[in-house]
C-alpha cells in the first residue's frame, strides 16, 4: 500500500474521530431543542464535567468504572438542571433560555477552574486499550478504534430507543405536535426530563472518551461547543440522521483538508456549513419544529 494512501486513510479516520465527538454532543443539543425549545449553550460545560468526573473516578477505581459512572453522573446532573432551570423557560421567549444557558456555561467553566485549577490534567489511555492495530502497512491506535465503535453503538442505541420503544414514539410525537400529545392526556414533562438526561449524558460520554486524547481543562467545553452547533446546523434541527450525517461529513471533510491543505483544517467545517446553508437553509434534513407549549 503506498505511503500516501496510508496517510490519507489515517487522516480520514482521525477526522471521523473528531466528527463522532461532535456528533455525540450535537445529538444531545438537537434532542433538547427539538422537544423543549431550549438552545443549550451549557452543553459543552457538561462535556467538560464528564471529563473531570472521569478523571477523578478513573484515578481511584480504573477506567471501566469511570467510563460507566461519568456519563451516568452527568445525566443525573442534567435531570437536576432540567427540573430546576430548563423547566421554567419552556414557555418563555427563547432568548431567555439562551441567556440562561450562556450564564450556566460560564458558571460551570469557572467552577471547574476554581475546583481543579486552570492547568490541563493528563488522563492516560487505559492499559488494555494501549497499542496499535496493524492492517498490512496501515497502523492505527486501538483506543481510537474503540472510540469509533462506542460512538457507533451509542448512536444505534439512541436510534433504537427513539424508533422502537413507546418512549421514543411519545418523544417523536412531542417534537412534531406537542399540542396533540397534550390533547391525548400525555404529559411531556417527564419526557423532557428524560431527554435532557439522555442528551446531556451523551455529552458526558464524549467527555470521558476524549479525555485521554485531548487533555482535560476547564475551557474544553467552550472549544467543542461551536463545532457541535455547526454539526446541528448542517444536519438540520429535529433530524436524527441529518445530525449523524453532518457529523460524519464534518469529520471526513476535516480529514481530507488536513491531508491536502493543513492550515485550513479548522475552517473547513465552517465552509461546509456555508455551502449547505446557501443550498438548503434548514440543513440537510431539517424539519419544521413546533416549540413545546
Amino acid at each position: 500500500m503506498p505511503l500516501e494512501l496510508v496517510f490519507l486513510i489515517e487522516q480520514l479516520l482521525n477526522g471521523l474521530l473528531v466528527g463522532v465527538a461532535y456528533l455525540l454532543i450535537a445529538l444531545g443539543l438537537s434532542l433538547i431543542f427539538s422537544l423543549g425549545g431550549i438552545v443549550n449553550l451549557a452543553h459543552g460545560g457538561f462535556y467538560a464535567i464528564g471529563a473531570y468526573i472521569g478523571v477523578e473516578i478513573g484515578n481511584r477505581f480504573g477506567f471501566p468504572a469511570a467510563f460507566v459512572a461519568a456519563p451516568l453522573s452527568v445525566a443525573v446532573i442534567g435531570m437536576v438542571v432540567e427540573r430546576l432551570l430548563f423547566s421554567r423557560f419552556y414557555r418563555a421567549d427563547p432568548i431567555l433560555s439562551l441567556l440562561l444557558t450562556f450564564g450556566l456555561a460560564m458558571v460551570i467553566e469557572q467552577a471547574l477552574r476554581m475546583t481543579f485549577g486552570a492547568t490541563p490534567i493528563p488522563f492516560a489511555i487505559p492499559e488494555f486499550l494501549k497499542g496499535q492495530v496493524f492492517v498490512g502497512e496501515f497502523i492505527y491506535s486501538r483506543y481510537r478504534i474503540a472510540i469509533l465503535l462506542v460512538a457507533a453503538a451509542a448512536v444505534l442505541g439512541l436510534w433504537l430507543l427513539l424508533q422502537r420503544t413507546a418512549f421514543g414514539r411519545v418523544v417523536r410525537a412531542g417534537v412534531q405536535n406537542p399540542d396533540m400529545v397534550g390533547a391525548l392526556g400525555i404529559s411531556l414533562r417527564p419526557y423532557l426530563t428524560a431527554v435532557a438526561a439522555i442528551g446531556i449524558g451523551l455529552a458526558g460520554l464524549a467527555g470521558i472518551m476524549l479525555a485521554p486524547i485531548s487533555g482535560v481543562h476547564p475551557a474544553m467545553g467552550a472549544e467543542i461547543l461551536t463545532a457541535a452547533f455547526v454539526v446541528v446546523v448542517i444536519g438540520g434541527l429535529g433530524s436524527f440522521w441529518g445530525v449523524v450525517l453532518a457529523g460524519l461529513l464534518v469529520g471526513l471533510v476535516r480529514g481530507l483538508t488536513v491531508y491536502f491543505i493543513p492550515p485550513a483544517a479548522e475552517a473547513s467545517m465552517y465552509l461546509l456549513m456555508l455551502m449547505v446553508l446557501l443550498l438548503r437553509p434548514r440543513g440537510l434534513f431539517g424539519e419544521r419544529i413546533l416549540r413545546f407549549e
